[in-house]
């Protein structure tokens, strides 16, 4: 199985990177892509720079990597209660080639701050915009007091009631990516 895990963020400190590769690496044997939106950094979208440029090939790089997966794990980083600039510059790029970023793929989304709030605003509205974007999510867990439950230097968590919920939501998240290739295997033995 391999998994596409990116946090929606481009800080090279990003707790939500964190989350996204202990999220991810939890899958049992699963091949793990980490993305890092730094790599698909495009100018900022508007129509007249499309109409002029066309889309930037970073926009079909992101897509192709999506592509590549059976599953996902987002983690989102909040700014002033939204998407980052750098998340939603790439996803609006990449909406332009495809409406259905996500291609349909089980998607898990998280979200984490340092704060009590636990990014709850931005997965709300990540969670909202799914079926649009082309995300199936199987599961969100936001994070509250991230440094809590994480020791970032050594990549490892702290047991406690968020981690319980990320790892169930993993679970979750494996099983549907299971059942779906299972469905795939006997379809394919009829026919």
């Amino acid at each position: 199985m391999k998994i596409v895990a990116f946090a929606a963020s481009n800080s090279s400190q990003s707790i939500n990177r964190a989350l996204a590769s202990y999220a991810a690496h939890l899958v049992p044997e699963a091949e793990v892509d980490l993305l890092d939106l730094n790599d698909f950094e495009m100018p900022i979208f508007s129509e007249d720079r499309e109409r002029e440029s066309g889309q930037p090939p970073a926009a079909g790089a992101f897509l192709a990597r999506i592509a590549a997966a059976d599953a996902l794990v987002i983690s989102y980083a909040e700014h002033n209660g939204s998407f980052s600039v750098a998340y939603k510059n790439v996803v609006d790029w990449a909406s332009r080639i495809s409406r259905k970023v996500f291609q349909q793929k089980p998607t898990l989304m998280l979200a984490a701050s340092p704060g009590a709030g636990g990014a709850a605003s931005v997965l709300a509205l990540a969670e909202r915009s799914a079926p649009s974007m082309g995300a199936e999510v199987t599961g969100t867990v936001s994070v509250p007091r991230f440094h809590d439950h994480f020791d970032l230097a050594s990549g490892q968590a702290v047991d406690g009631e968020p981690v319980r919920r990320v790892k169930a939501a993993v679970e979750v998240l494996s099983a549907t990516v299971a059942g779906a290739g299972q469905r795939r295997a006997g379809r394919g033995s009829h026919g």
